[in-house]
C-alpha cells in the first residue's frame, strides 16, 4: 500500500510557525538568569509570556492530530490505511524521525548543562544525569519512569510518540477482517467511535486529572480535536459538523474551564474550516512561515541548550544587567533559528526513514 500525497495546506504551516516561536519565547522568558534580569525592562511582556506562552503547546497537539489523520486516515470511514501488522513499523518510523534531531539535542543539552554547572551559578541548571536517567530520556520514557527530563520540551516529544502510537492503533482496527465483511464494517465503525470516544473522555474526564499528564490519553483531547478537524475538513458540507464540534468544546469548558482546551478548540475549528487558505498561500509572509515551520522542531529542541550556554556566559560577564540580558535573549532566539535550520538541513532531511510499503508517518510540529 503506497501513501497518497495530498496538496499542501498553508494554515498548518502558519500555526506551527507561530506556535513554535511563542513556546520558545515562553522558555526564554522563564528559564535562567537572563529572564530574571531582562524582566525589569518589560515586566508586562515577560509576565504574559511566562503565564500564557505555554498555551502554544495546545496548537502543536491539535496540528499533530490533524496531520496524523491526514496521513493515516484522511476520512473517518476510509477502507484504506495501515493494518495491525503495520502498526509496529509505523511507530518505529515515527520514533526514528523524532529521535534523530532529539539525539542531537540531548548531546547538546548534556554539554550545555556541564558548561553551566562549571561556570554558572543558576540553581536550576540540570544536574549530571545517571546512566538510567540518560537511557530513559533517550527512549522517551523519562516522565513515565519519574526521571527528570534533561532539557526543556523533551516531555512533548515523548507525548507526541505516545499519541501517534495510540491513534495509529485505533486506525489499524479498520483493517481487521476481510474488506467489506460484517466484521470489517463493525471494526471501521469501532475505530471512529473509539477515536471520538477517547477524545470526549479526555475532554470531560481524563484531562482534568493532572496525575495522568505523563500519558497520551490526558492529551488526547487536543490531539483528537485535530483528528476531528481533519475529518470535518474532508467533508463537502461541514457547517453542521463545525457547530457540533464547537458545542462539544463549549460543553467541556462549562464543565471545567481550561484555557488550554479553549485554545485547542479554536485551533481545531480553524483547521476544520481553513478560511482564506488560498490567500495565506499567496501572502508575502507565507515563504517565511513555511521556513519557520520547517525549522520548528530543531529550534524547539535546541533553544534550551543554547540558552544555557549564552545565559551562563553573559551572566558571568554582566551579572544582573537588564540590557545585556535582553540582547542575549535575542541572540539566543536567533541562534535557535539557525540551529533549527542546520538540524533540518543535515539531520532531518538526508537520513529519512527507509522507504517501505507503509504510509508515510504524518508530519507535525515535531516532524516538519
Amino acid at each position: 500500500m503506497t501513501a497518497t500525497r495530498r496538496p499542501a495546506l498553508p494554515l498548518p504551516d502558519w500555526l506551527r510557525a507561530i506556535a513554535s516561536q511563542l513556546i520558545i519565547a515562553h522558555h526564554l522568558a522563564w528559564y535562567g538568569p537572563l529572564a530574571v534580569s531582562a524582566t525589569a525592562l518589560w515586566p508586562g511582556l515577560f509576565g504574559s509570556l511566562q503565564s500564557h506562552g505555554r498555551l502554544a503547546v495546545q496548537v502543536f497537539l491539535v496540528v499533530a492530530g490533524y496531520l496524523a489523520a491526514r496521513g493515516l486516515a484522511p476520512s473517518p470511514f476510509a477502507r484504506s490505511g495501515p493494518g495491525p501488522a503495520e502498526w509496529a513499523g509505523l511507530v518505529w518510523q515515527r520514533y526514528w524521525r523524532l529521535a534523530r534531531p532529539y539525539g542531537v539535542a540531548l548531546l547538546a543539552a548534556l554539554a550545555a548543562a556541564g558548561f553551566a554547572r562549571a561556570f554558572g551559578s543558576d540553581p536550576d541548571t540540570p544536574a549530571a544525569p545517571s546512566a538510567p536517567a540518560l537511557l530513559a530520556n533517550l527512549f522517551f520514557l523519562q516522565d513515565l519512569l519519574g526521571v527528570p527530563a534533561l532539557s526543556a520540551g523533551f516531555w512533548y516529544v515523548a507525548i507526541d510518540l505516545q499519541l501517534f502510537a495510540l491513534f495509529a492503533a485505533l486506525v489499524a482496527l479498520r483493517r481487521i477482517g476481510r474488506t467489506g465483511s460484517a466484521l470489517n464494517r463493525a471494526m471501521r465503525v469501532g475505530s471512529v467511535l473509539g477515536t471520538v470516544g477517547l477524545m470526549l473522555a479526555s475532554m470531560l474526564w481524563l484531562n482534568l486529572d493532572s496525575l495522568l499528564d505523563a500519558w497520551a490519553p490526558y492529551f488526547f483531547a487536543a490531539y483528537g480535536l485535530g483528528v476531528a478537524a481533519c475529518w470535518i475538513h474532508a467533508q463537502p458540507r461541514r457547517t453542521a459538523l463545525l457547530l457540533a464540534l464547537a458545542a462539544l468544546v463549549a460543553a467541556a469548558l462549562v464543565l471545567d474551564w481550561r484555557e488550554r482546551l479553549a485554545v485547542a478548540g479554536l485551533t481545531a475549528l480553524l483547521l476544520a474550516w481553513q478560511p482564506a487558505g488560498e490567500r495565506l498561500a499567496r501572502h508575502a509572509w507565507h515563504p517565511m512561515m513555511r521556513w519557520l515551520a520547517r525549522v520548528s522542531y530543531g529550534s524547539f529542541l535546541l533553544h534550551y541548550p543554547l540558552l544555557l550556554l549564552v545565559g551562563t556566559a553573559v551572566d558571568r560577564v554582566w551579572p544582573d544587567q537588564p540590557l545585556p540580558a535582553a540582547l542575549a535573549l535575542v541572540l539566543t532566539w536567533a541562534l535557535s533559528l539557525g540551529a533549527g535550520w542546520a538540524v533540518h538541513r543535515w539531520v532531518e532531511r538526508p537520513h529519512a526513514a527507509p522507504r517501505s510499503r507503509q504510509p508515510v508517518a504524518s508530519r507535525s510540529f515535531a516532524n516538519p
